[in-house]
């Protein structure tokens, strides 16, 4: 079994410290890194400033086998990393001739670059130069004093290829193990039920592990294991994954997806249906989420935000007598949006949602009040959900989605459509 290494993340840069740039560098790199078996153990922000960025490459010096800086090797006076880095471990900095050509070709390509640009072209002695193909400013490595340094730029678009690109294959080196994990993702049961059903098996594994983790409005069950080679981590968590899926049943939605739209519009990649949605309360943010993912064209035919009561009625051509007599916020209501919309836009499948996202209610239903309807050749579904007034309008658009996502995703697998679900048959 090889060393297990520790590492030091250090985000160089004001703008992090003030909210006015989410750190995004040390989140990508921790992940990738965990892919090789390198351990982080501390993610740490520095403004620019000299002599706090010290004290933090002196402190990570004492507690990590690994340091990552990201941040602070641009032109400005503010952009001090190697030279900080550099006067911590004793090395001088000093010009790199292909990186100044490159600079200098920059320059004879017609962009617009400045004399101080030169600087980053400075770079530790005896490093191994890793060439910025994203940007212009060149990253680095290199070890001294027992330790492994990488600094890479700080814009996310030059910092993760670069690290993918350079870092990776330079730490493989250290590490002779391979870290793999799944997720199972996972709508209709909370973290702690997860928990509850898995805490015997989690509290006795080492190897592979297994741990649940909430997301806002589903979670996932976490499956990692660690062995010389991504074939034998793989083969280590494949039963381990079989008794998850055996053991959630159709809770499941999918496996290593960001969200559930993601997980749907892979399903209809292999079971093609169309869909269109009618929305209320979500006020588009349906057809948002599907149209975000590539392709979503081939299978979301439209979509119609009816936040009125006039808006239903001249755009659906729901019966205003019915919206006056049954409420805006109710299962007949959703109902006929699904359905008209389903008929309207020519779909297989039509999404209806109405409900109260607060702050207000309507004076009959209560804050959190959403009906969410799936209309289908032969019947339409409508689920009535109660999610209280303490959540946040966020919560309460993204959960109606996401049930209407399971919905269709539970139609297409012909798994029951859900709890609190009325049926209502085609009348003619």
């Amino acid at each position: 079994m090889s060393k297990a290494y520790n590492t030091e993340i250090i985000s160089v840069g004001t703008e992090l410290l003030l909210g006015h740039v989410t750190n995004t560098d040390a989140r990508d790199i921790s992940e990738l890194l965990s892919k090789i078996g390198i351990n982080v153990l501390y993610h740490t922000v520095v403004g620019d400033n000299p002599q706090r960025l010290r004290q933090c490459v002196e402190t990570a010096k004492e507690r990590a086998d690994i340091i990552i800086t990201t941040g602070g090797l641009g032109p400005t006076c503010d952009d001090l990393t190697k030279q900080i880095l550099a006067e911590a471990f004793g090395l001088e900095l000093v010009a790199d001739k292909a990186e100044m050509e490159g600079l200098y070709d920059y320059i004879n390509r017609g962009r617009i670059l400045t004399e101080n640009n030169y600087s980053q072209g400075m770079l530790p002695q005896g490093c191994t130069v890793f060439h910025n193909l994203w940007g212009t400013a060149p990253g680095c490595a290199f070890e001294a004093e027992g330790k492994t340094v990488i600094m890479m730029p700080g814009p996310p678009n030059e910092c993760v290829p670069m690290f993918k690109a350079y870092g990776l294959p330079y730490l493989q080196k250290l590490s002779g193990e391979h870290i793999v994990s799944h997720t199972v993702d996972i709508f209709g049961m909370g973290e702690s039920t997860v928990d509850s059903i898995f805490a015997e098996e989690m509290n006795a594994m080492i190897n592979p592990s297994m741990a649940p983790y909430a997301k806002e409005c589903d979670c996932l069950l976490k499956i990692t294991a660690k062995a010389e080679s991504v074939e034998a981590a793989e083969a280590m968590i494949a039963p381990v994954l079989k008794e998850v899926r055996e053991k959630l049943g159709d809770a499941v939605y999918g496996m290593d997806v960001e969200s559930m739209e993601e997980a749907l519009i892979k399903l209809m990649e292999e079971k093609p249906m169309s869909f269109a949605a009618a929305e209320s309360c979500t006020g588009g943010y349906i057809a948002k989420r599907f149209t975000d993912l590539p392709g979503a064209s081939r299978f979301f035919k439209g979509g119609m935000v009816t936040y009125t009561n006039e808006a239903k009625a001249a755009l659906l051509g729901i019966d205003p007598a019915l919206i006056e007599e049954k409420g805006a916020v109710s299962h007949e209501v959703a109902r006929a949006m699904a359905e008209n919309c389903r008929r309207i836009l020519k779909s297989d499948a039509g999404i209806g949602v109405t409900g109260l996202a607060g702050p207000d209610g309507d004076g009959v239903n209560e804050v959190g009040t959403v009906f969410v309807a799936m209309a289908v050749e032969g019947c339409t579904y409508v689920k009535e959900l109660h999610m209280g007034d303490y959540h946040t309008r966020s919560y309460i658009r993204r959960m109606a989605g996401n049930h209407a996502f399971d919905m269709l995703r539970r139609h297409l697998c012909g798994l029951p459509i859900g709890d609190g679900v009325r049926a209502c048959p085609d009348e003619g």
